[in-house]
């Protein structure tokens, strides 16, 4: 059961749709508008769902200063390395590569090629941790 969703809005949200699948999210619904436009879709990975639309305005992405945008999105994933390699190969930029952390995990982000950003993660959000001695 999914509880929660993201919607993204992009300037070219069929190649959005495109990156997506290349990660392995499957397309649930898929409403087309003119001129190639996105009205509504809707992409599943595992008990993950990204509603992706067309842009109907010029929003503006934030830049990448340092390490982060300051906003993003971050997938649970026992194969960082395997999820960062597709997202690379089908376009993504690189940010941080794959890498272990302080507190026993690993992690890698990635710009998708709309400019939003990615962090692939064995981290559990809302699971304890402590930093390693």
């Amino acid at each position: 059961m999914i509880s929660s969703a993201v919607t993204l809005s992009y300037r070219d949200a069929p190649a959005a749709i495109a990156w997506l699948e290349a990660l392995g999210f499957d397309v649930l619904q898929l409403r087309s508008g003119e001129g190639g436009s996105v009205v509504h879709s809707e992409l599943r990975w595992a008990d993950t769902v990204v509603m992706v639309s067309s842009n109907d305005a010029r929003y503006e992405v934030p830049p990448l200063v340092g390490a982060s945008t300051g906003v993003g999105l971050y997938l649970v994933t026992q194969d960082v390395d395997g999820m960062f390699a597709r997202a690379v190969g089908a376009g993504a930029t690189v940010v941080l590569p794959p890498e272990g952390t302080e507190w026993d995990s690993r992690r890698a982000r990635v710009l998708d090629p709309g400019g939003r950003e990615w962090t692939f993660g064995s981290y559990r959000p809302g699971e304890q941790w402590s930093v390693s001695d």
